[in-house]
């Protein structure tokens, strides 16, 4: 695994394939993994090294048009929940907001983004993808007591510091796992999965998620078309994410 670090005091144990990015606290992962996709290629992992929060991007390269490939997204949501969940303590739960916040305990702990490049259209297959995760892993001293009661860290909710890296570290290897998931057994797989760990919504209602991304949800009785709320113009939403602070909101 090749590495350029910028400070050789901390790293990451990546699974092979991987090559990790390291930027100083003051970077911006999913910027900088944007920035360095079309040359940097596949499984390259951009790590920000903060105390605060745990933030970091990993560039994808889909294999079909961009109106299908974004669901990508959801294989990276899973990772991510698969990674929290196996360094949790016990009877705590990570749920989903749909599409992109991600809520540890009923407390807002972080999200994800997802980027391509600005020219590709839709039935183009891009040469990159980036998904990126922010979590708060630290309380934030400046945040007032009740506005930060409405959102959660990693160490207010019993993880340790050393986990807050290894959560990286088994996202990775839950990532791998999630597209080998893909193409043995489908989308519908990923799907499945996410959707479990949305908000349980009307009795008998169904939930699934189309082919390019999009949620549907039928009603219990099965008649009628069903509701369609929109992937892409939700991730460009960003509903989480707090661009004055560059973490995730308190709410």
């Amino acid at each position: 695994m090749a590495s350029r670090l910028a400070d050789v005091e901390r790293t990451l144990d990546l699974p092979p394939g991987y090559v990790l990015v390291a930027l100083r606290e003051l970077g911006d992962a999913f910027a900088h993994g944007c920035d360095i996709a079309a040359r940097s290629g596949a499984a390259t992992l951009v790590w920000v090294r903060r105390y605060d929060l745990v933030e970091f991007a990993v560039v994808l390269e889909p294999d079909e048009p961009l109106v299908s490939a974004r669901r990508a997204f959801f294989a990276g949501m899973n990772a991510v929940a698969d990674a929290i969940a196996a360094h949790c303590p016990p009877e705590r739960e990570v749920h989903f907001d749909w599409p992109d916040a991600i809520r540890f305990d009923g407390g807002l702990l972080g999200g994800a983004r997802l980027g391509w490049p600005s020219d590709c259209a839709e039935d183009e297959v891009p040469a990159w993808l980036v998904f990126g995760v922010i979590l708060r892993a630290a309380d934030m001293a400046h945040i007032e007591e009740a506005q930060a009661a409405s959102g959660v860290s990693l160490l207010s909710e019993g993880f340790e510091m050393i986990d807050t890296d290894a959560i990286i570290e088994s996202f990775a290897r839950h990532l791998m796992t999630a597209f080998d998931q893909w193409n043995e057994r489908g989308f519908e797989a990923i799907a499945r999965d996410y959707l479990a760990r949305m908000p349980v919504g009307k009795a008998g209602e169904r939930r699934s998620i189309d082919r390019n991304g999009d949620l549907l949800v039928r009603p219990p009785a099965g008649s009628g078309p069903p509701d369609r709320t929109g992937l892409k113009d939700a991730l460009a939403r960003v509903a989480w994410y707090d661009r004055q602070t560059r973490g995730p909101k308190f709410g």
